[in-house]
């Protein structure tokens, strides 16, 4: 048996231990656990905004993305010192709140992190998200279809952020001021599924069981729910490409930009050229509408 290799980093004043630095998680683009770390430090700042203070569950692979995974919802044991945790229905989840956890996680061949809708403590939601889940494993229409919501949230004086979800579907992300409830952003959902299926129903459909999906695009507003999750923007994703969630213009979605464009070996050049773009949009005026639906 081979021998492990360990070593340490030290960030953010805490001790690290790396073990296997040169193991490859993603063999078809050549990233191994080390590329992997560096790309989740410069990824950091733009990743841990949307995992702090929520409750965690990722996703690890320890042999790398052709091999076998496991969700973690539980904390494993022993944490190190620096790692705190929030406990939520019987599970000690971790919290993400800064690079010693992300690599610490990183080191684990944490390679998807999963987190909560609403912060810890809190029944609220954090932004409204709406899941675009195509039923195919290859489909060329997605951006189309991304195309159409954000056009009817347009007409609703809505203004949104596309971002793929870095596996096949994408989640528009509208922000919102604190106070807004889960299901009052549910019956907004569900009024523009209804809308969008009747007007594209060649395109999207609201029927849950994907075996009666057919071909369609499932407008999914029912995951936006406390106690669900969503992938976060950001997040690096296990498919064999190193995908990562990546936040749009809607330019691009007009342009039918492929999620695959986007992916670890280049999303450090694109965030340093165009920043957060969830970022850049304020709160939007959710409550409104809501208050106008019967």
């Amino acid at each position: 048996m081979p021998k492990t290799i360990r070593g340490s980093i030290t960030v953010g004043g805490q001790e690290i231990t790396i073990t296997n630095p040169e193991k490859l998680l993603w063999p078809e683009r050549g990233i191994t656990k080390r590329i992997y770390l560096e790309k989740l430090a410069a990824l950091s700042p733009y990743l841990l905004q949307y995992c702090r203070d929520r409750l965690l569950t990722v996703i690890r692979y320890p042999h790398g993305v052709p091999g076998m995974s496991f969700y973690q919802k539980n904390a494993p044991e022993p944490l190190p010192d620096f790692v705190r945790t929030a406990t939520h229905d019987n599970i000690t989840y971790i919290l993400l709140q800064g690079l010693p956890e992300l690599l610490w996680l990183g080191n684990m061949a944490a390679l998807e992190f999963h987190p909560s809708l609403h912060y810890v403590g809190s029944e609220l939601p954090c932004e409204w998200m709406i899941d675009l889940d195509p039923s195919l494993e290859v489909e060329p229409r997605i951006m189309e279809a991304t195309a159409v919501v954000g056009e009817v949230l347009q007409s609703l004086g809505i203004a949104s952020v596309p971002k793929t979800s870095g596996a096949t579907g994408v989640q528009i992300i509208v922000p919102i001021r604190p106070g807004v409830t889960f299901d009052g952003l549910r019956r907004i959902g569900h009024f523009v599924g209804r809308y969008v299926t009747e007007k594209r129903p060649d395109l999207f459909t609201l029927e849950r069981l994907k075996k009666h999906r057919g071909d369609k695009i499932y407008f999914d507003y029912l995951q936006h729910y406390g106690g669900k999750t969503l992938a976060a923007p950001y997040t690096p994703r296990a498919r064999p490409l190193a995908t990562v969630s990546t936040p749009l213009l809607w330019e691009e979605v007009r342009r039918d930009v492929s999620p695959a464009d986007f992916h670890l070996q280049n999303i450090e050049e694109r965030l340093s050229r165009m920043g957060d773009l969830i970022a850049k949009v304020p709160a939007q005026p959710v409550e409104a509408l809501i208050s106008k639906l019967p």
